[in-house]
């Protein structure tokens, strides 16, 4: 039986894909299979008994010719070195297909956030940024929410770099309050970049938005916005899960009330006027767009043969592993990757650094604006290359985004 890649071997797996139809010069394409820098630390937090414990952080920066290094924090027990140097890398492509003035970075901390309390988060977060803050600043590398990080962790890591400099840094951190500087539309940005690529997907399959039937698999921020979007635009949602289970009705389902559902009783299962089934059975049941919002490797070789979805677009980051990639691609399923489909929380986070460094801000219509500009414009382009060299979706991101890194890199050079 053949031995589980680890996240990043698909990572780099993708890349030399990438690079089979970019052909790059060695130099350059050995540079891009290593991260500029990764950093360990060790996290001592007094916790609420007086006692010390001791938690595991990284902060990966993968590449910065483009730019300063971009990238989310995120606090999970199974967070490690090798799976925030994929997710690091897969931020040095995404930022470049969308060509935003970044690099890509990603950190995290070991630990399990339902088990501490609110005073012991904070503790952790301002011990954590302590340990990394050499690395961060708003011109070197900026960092923004993930897994089990929000607003106000984004708050505490601004304060905390803020002392240690002695004046206040907003543009330290993206996804952070408006009251201190975050920007208006950052909440929602990612489902509705997601949704922006999706429309454009479905003019070019010749579909319609309202005769399209969506599973949802992942009902936290972005799956949920998601839901209320498309449903908006006349969609039919007829499938939702989360890590419990899931809900579906053939004949569509009412999202608010599902939502409330959800948010009462803290899943979707037992949601009246559905049918409960877990997530496998749900991705095996009739739909014409998948949305995994959820996990790195949801969608893998045991599950991707029963997908019946046309259409997957991806709001995780690196949700479906190389092997079921094959399997779909073979069932001509296509594909809106991760690296473009869920790019448009980094888009607006680009907004948020932009305006603080400015200090000036501007209105949500404006925000959107330029989010559905640089959205559009992204699919466009990969569509592109997806048609021109007769490439799979994904292939063609990473095409776009790789050869855009590269030219950076090649252009720079190498010091001394």
């Amino acid at each position: 039986m053949p031995q589980k890649k680890s996240p990043f071997e698909e990572i780099l797996l993708r890349l030399e894909e990438a690079n089979r139809h970019l052909g790059l010069p060695d130099h350059i394409y050995n540079r891009l299979r290593h991260p500029r820098r990764a950093l360990t630390v060790s996290v001592p937090v007094k916790m609420d008994d007086g006692s010390v414990s001791f938690f595991t952080g990284y902060r990966v920066q993968y590449n910065t010719a483009r730019g300063p290094a971009k990238g989310g924090i995120r606090y999970h027990p199974e967070v490690n070195l090798d799976e925030v140097t994929a997710l690091a890398a897969l931020m040095t492509w995404k930022t470049a297909i969308v060509d935003i003035p970044f690099g890509g970075a990603k950190g995290g901390v070991a630990c399990d956030t339902k088990k501490m309390s609110k005073a012991e988060i904070e503790r952790l977060t301002r011990r954590y940024t302590y340990e990394i803050g050499h690395l961060i600043g708003p011109e070197s590398d900026i960092p923004a929410p993930d897994m089990y990080t929000d607003e106000q962790v984004m708050a505490w890591i601004m304060d905390t770099y803020s002392m240690m400099k002695g004046y206040s840094v907003p543009g330290v951190v993206t996804g952070k309050p408006v009251a201190i500087g975050g920007s208006l539309g950052r909440n929602r940005a990612t489902s509705e970049g997601l949704v922006v690529v999706l429309v454009e997907a479905v003019r070019e399959l010749g579909l319609r938005m309202e005769d399209l039937r969506v599973s949802i698999i992942g009902v936290g921020k972005a799956g949920a916005a998601a839901a209320e979007i498309l449903s908006g635009l006349g969609a039919k949602i007829v499938g939702v899960a989360d890590s419990k289970g899931a809900a579906y009705n053939p004949k569509g389902l009412n999202v608010k009330k599902l939502l409330e559902h959800k948010e009462e009783s803290g899943t979707v299962r037992g949601f009246k006027g559905a049918e409960e089934m877990t997530v496998d059975e749900l991705l095996g049941r009739d739909s014409d767009v998948l949305i995994p919002a959820a996990l790195e490797g949801q969608i893998n070789e045991k599950n991707a043969g029963s997908i019946k979805a046309k259409i997957i677009a991806e709001a995780a980051n690196n949700p479906t592993t190389c092997e079921a990639d094959e399997i779909l691609n073979e069932k001509g399923v296509f594909f809106i990757p991760d690296v473009l489909a869920n790019a448009g929380g980094v888009v607006v986070s680009y907004f948020e650094w932009v305006q603080d460094l400015q200090r000036y801000f501007w209105d949500e219509n404006e925000i959107n604006r330029r989010l559905h500009g640089i959205m559009t414009k992204a699919f466009k382009e990969v569509y592109g290359v997806h048609r021109e060299k007769k490439l799979n979706m994904r292939t063609a991101a990473m095409v776009v985004g790789v050869g855009r890194v590269a030219e950076a890199v090649s252009l720079r050079g190498l010091y001394p």
